[in-house]
C-alpha cells in the first residue's frame, strides 16, 4: 500500500472554545498553532483546522441511507486499526459521546466489512471513525 500524504481539512465551527475543548479532550487531538478565530489540530496525523462561523439558523440536515442507518452527510473521519477502533469507542462511551450512530460491525461477512461510528461535535459537524477487518479492502468492490 502505498503511503498516505496527510490531508488538511478546515471546518466551520459556531463555539470555537466548546470545540476546541471537544477535539482536545474528548477526541483527544493535540492541538497546534491557533488564534482567537482558528485552531489546528494534529486529527490522527492530518491537520484539522476549526474556524470560526457564526452559526446558521435553517442549517438542515441530510441523510443516506447505507446498511439500513441514516448516515449524516456531509461527515469527515479516519479510518482507524481495528483494534484501536474499538478502544477509542469504548473511551467515547466512557465520556458519554451521544452517538448518531453507534459503533456496530457493517457489512458482516461481506467484502469491505468494517466497524463504524458516528457522532457529532458541538457545532453540529458530523464525524464517522472506521476500521476495516482487512485493511486491504478499503477500496474493495
Amino acid at each position: 500500500m502505498e503511503t498516505v500524504s496527510p490531508f488538511h481539512l478546515a471546518i466551520p465551527v459556531y463555539n470555537l472554545n466548546e470545540c476546541q475543548l471537544f477535539y482536545r479532550d474528548i477526541l483527544g487531538c493535540e492541538e497546534g498553532r491557533s488564534s482567537g478565530h482558528w485552531v489546528d489540530f494534529n486529527f490522527f496525523g492530518h491537520q484539522l483546522v476549526i474556524h470560526f462561523k457564526p452559526k446558521e439558523e435553517n442549517k438542515s440536515l441530510h441523510t443516506n441511507t447505507v446498511d439500513g442507518k441514516d448516515v449524516p452527510v456531509p461527515h469527515f473521519g479516519v479510518v482507524l486499526n481495528w483494534d484501536v477502533f474499538h478502544a477509542f469507542a469504548e473511551n467515547l462511551k466512557s465520556k458519554n459521546i451521544t452517538f448518531v450512530i453507534e459503533p456496530y460491525i457493517r457489512f458482516k461477512g461481506l467484502v469491505g466489512e468494517q466497524a463504524t461510528m458516528f457522532f457529532y461535535d458541538p457545532s453540529g459537524n458530523a464525524l464517522e471513525f472506521k476500521a476495516f477487518k482487512d485493511i486491504g479492502q478499503l477500496f474493495a468492490k
